[in-house]
């Protein structure tokens, strides 16, 4: 029995698409039908969802980059942003992530904030893991390629836990955000910063004051 199966690719680099398209044709099952639109562009993107709405054909599977210029009205600033719209607009259909972010902390926003059913590194990908990643969104999600898996197993093996705001403390230690400066980024005092500096350092049993063996630390148990 065929199956038609309605995607939609988004990413601002026309060969890269290319390449996913001809992937995907080249290694569909015989009882797959793909139908295929490209978007390079947030308002591409936004306008073909919206128009398989209208049209009362929507897309089943969205593959999205991450890195996109944004929007011309600037309401979506990113990949990020315009999955989160898809959710909302499409909710049935799935959603695969590919981005060149490796970073735990933006793995770990992107699979708590968009919830993908695949989600692959781009320094992962090879043909045979996006015809891979392909099936098993199609069949059996989540697929989560190598690097996402890594992490995964780290931050699930740690006994260490900490909440979004530690990781993200953490995250822009690693980008060079001085700490009188986290407040701008946090939206929380600075005292309250320093609390939750103090608090990382005994979880992850720093015994120096330096922000550098802290970060160091979190690195080697896959926080950073």
């Amino acid at each position: 029995m065929q199956e038609t199966i309605r995607i939609l690719m988004t990413d601002d680099h026309p060969m890269i698409i290319e390449g996913y398209q001809n992937t995907l044709l080249a290694t569909k099952k015989e009882t797959q039908e793909l139908q295929i639109d490209i978007a390079n562009t947030c308002d591409q993107s936004m306008q073909l969802m919206q128009r398989s709405i209208e049209d009362e054909n929507p897309y089943d599977i969205l593959f999205m980059d991450i890195s996109l210029p944004p929007s011309a009205d600037e309401t979506i600033t990113s990949g990020e942003d315009l999955s989160k719209y898809a959710r909302e607009i499409l909710p049935e259909a799935k959603i695969v992530i590919l981005t060149m972010f490796n970073e735990p902390y933006r793995i770990h926003n992107i699979i708590k904030e968009i919830k993908p059913e695949g989600f692959v590194v781009k320094s992962d990908l090879t043909s045979r893991e996006l015809a891979s990643a392909f099936q098993a969104v199609v069949n059996n999600p989540p697929f989560y390629s190598t690097t996402v898996t890594r992490f995964l197993r780290t931050t699930l093996e740690s006994e260490i836990e900490i909440d979004d705001i530690d990781r993200k403390i953490l995250y822009l230690l690693s980008q060079g955000v001085k700490t009188k400066s986290l407040t701008n980024h946090l939206g929380v005092s600075t005292s309250s910063i320093e609390k939750r500096k103090k608090n990382l350092k005994e979880v992850f049993s720093v015994l120096d004051s330096q922000d550098e063996t802290l970060l160091n630390e979190a690195r080697k148990k896959g926080f950073l």
